[in-house]
């Protein structure tokens, strides 16, 4: 997998992409990754890529024609490229998404914007626009970064441990199950036996337990996008009066 940038911050994503995970996937050659200046693709001497809004009102307006410009000339190698504008106005991102993304192109190319946005004629050379989330930033560089470690993530070979990724949060729909390490007790605390226990069926069977507990009492929204299979109907049904016993005991 390709990805690259295009933004006016470049070393931005310098530390990034040699730090962990995203370092690991380039070692095996699993991603690579590019990043280009948009001043690059100005043609006057202040190479300047933004401009006041037509019809008035605050602050700047990335300029089309350096963007335009940048992706006909990325696109020129003629790869299976998806063009993503990171914008408000975007798809919702999510796991469910960063799974398509994964499996519909060799390589991706994200536009940063800044300031007031960009140019609405850039739409000629976009593939699509996505959001990561109902609030604002200063850029579209945190979003680059955020879907790009999101996807590496799902690339088999790029985690250490193959069953990581299946594992974690929304892998399943709903939140991760607690975590715990050495040592066994810290101040009372105590990690809980079965997982001292060494039956893997009951481990397994209590970290799923623990998962839809958590999503049912963090994240209850999550239940109307899942479809839980029989076993998880019935332990489902005998978590929600667990926690209703929990409630009626704390009253």
């Amino acid at each position: 997998m390709i990805f690259e940038v295009l933004t006016i911050f470049p070393s931005i994503f310098e530390t990034y992409f040699n730090t962990g995970i995203l370092k690991k996937a380039e070692d095996k050659a699993l991603v690579s990754f590019r990043v280009f200046n948009l001043r690059d693709f100005t043609h006057d001497r202040h190479k300047q890529v933004d401009d006041y809004p037509y019809g008035g009102g605050a602050g700047m307006v990335f300029k089309a024609e350096p963007v335009i410009e940048a992706v006909e000339h990325i696109r020129e190698d003629n790869k299976n490229r998806k063009v993503i504008h990171l914008s408000p106005p975007g798809v919702p991102y999510s796991q469910k998404k960063a799974e398509q993304l994964r499996d519909s192109c060799e390589a991706m190319l994200f536009i940063c914007g800044r300031y007031e946005g960009i140019d609405e004629r850039i739409k000629c050379v976009v593939d699509e626009e996505i959001s990561i989330g109902d609030y604002i930033l200063s850029g579209g560089e945190l979003a680059a970064l955020v879907i790009i470690d999101s996807i590496t993530r799902l690339i088999p070979g790029a985690l250490g441990d193959e069953n990581s990724s299946r594992e974690e949060s929304f892998s399943w729909g709903i939140l991760d199950y607690p975590h715990y390490t050495r040592p066994r007790r810290i101040r009372g605390m105590d990690v809980p036996e079965v997982l001292l226990s060494g039956n893997h069926e009951k481990v397994r069977f209590w970290r799923r337990k623990q998962a839809l507990r958590n999503t049912l009492i963090k994240r209850p929204d999550l239940f109307k996008d899942i479809k839980l299979d029989k076993d998880d109907k019935i332990l489902f049904d005998k978590i929600k009066e667990e926690l209703k016993h929990e409630q009626d005991k704390g009253n």
